[in-house]
């Protein structure tokens, strides 16, 4: 059999066919690794992130007992009629009533009546704990929402944030807009103009004269009006509102609330008249539930 002759220079087809070959797994383990870098970057960028702020929590983990944490001595002044009641009927309606609840933690309560000659008194106590479960708002600020409801169903308004004034032109830039503001008004008037006939002694046009003797002036107050409170908590209002129950009957119902960081505290004393007695006092009622209010106040401080 006649071998191949070989010639200088000439490669062999086989070792061709070897060399392409490392050459494509060399460029596949060169792009794997360039995309494992790519990841990596990736990944570092995301670790790095930061971490959105997390609210502070409330002042309070847990609430008192409410039936007793009224004096003795502040419910008889609020509630006169237990002076007739036996001993054991004064010591009953002294007691009170708690509020049934699902979590004394959170939410607690309790209610008192008595009659007497005046009518019948009844005080109503409910302290509720706020916990927010978004954490980027706290129990704090979660606790005002729950007292803006109470304020703005008592009818008081919250303020409004005041809008940022605008700041005010230079000395120079107002000086030449006031010139032109003049030279546009000179050319735009013609000469020999009828003045007005104000300045002329004529008579003044209907609407911008001095309100007459007859305009309604806004009505007096008396101090005694749904309001806020300072001195209570961190924010308090106070309501008052009178109505007629069963007929011939009269009640007035006070209500005090404020909020102390995420706790939101209601006084709700009424007095309720029957026939031609007078309406309960306001004043009377307004102060004996703010003095019981700045009790529990002064109890949550504890």
């Amino acid at each position: 059999m006649q071998r191949k002759r070989y010639s200088p220079g000439r490669v062999p087809g086989t070792l061709l066919g070897l060399g392409a070959g490392l050459a494509v797994v060399a460029g596949a383990l060169t792009g794997c690794s360039a995309a494992g870098t790519a990841e990596d970057v990736t990944v570092d960028a995301k670790a790095g992130a930061a971490a959105a702020p997390v609210a502070p929590p409330g002042r309070y983990r847990t609430l008192f007992e409410p039936c007793g944490a009224v004096p003795q001595a502040t419910l008889r002044e609020l509630l006169p009629g237990t002076a007739a009641l036996t001993d054991a009927a004064r010591v009953a309606a002294l007691r009170g009533t708690a509020a049934v609840t699902y979590d004394t933690d959170r939410r607690v309560g309790c209610a008192w009546t008595a009659d007497s000659e005046n009518g019948t008194h009844r005080l109503v106590l409910d302290v509720e704990r706020v916990v927010s479960y978004d954490p980027t708002v706290s129990d704090a600020a979660r606790a005002q929402e729950v007292y803006t409801r109470k304020q703005l169903a008592a009818g008081i308004a919250v303020p409004e944030t005041p809008t940022p004034t605008p700041t005010a032109p230079t000395t120079a830039a107002t000086a030449s807009g006031a010139a032109k503001t003049s030279q546009a008004g000179a050319a735009a008037t013609p000469t020999g103009a009828p003045s007005s006939p104000t300045a002329s002694g004529g008579a003044t046009p209907p609407g911008t004269g001095a309100p007459s003797a007859g305009t309604p002036s806004a009505p007096a107050t008396t101090g005694l009006e749904p309001r806020l409170l300072g001195g209570l908590g961190d924010i308090a209002f106070v309501g008052d509102t009178l109505g007629t129950t069963g007929g011939s009957g009269t009640q007035r119902v006070v209500s005090v609330v404020f909020r102390t960081s995420n706790v939101v505290v209601t006084v709700e004393y009424r007095q309720r008249v029957t026939g031609a007695a007078a309406a309960p006092d306001s004043k009377e009622l307004q102060d004996r539930a703010q003095n019981l209010a700045r009790l529990l106040a002064d109890r949550l401080e504890e």
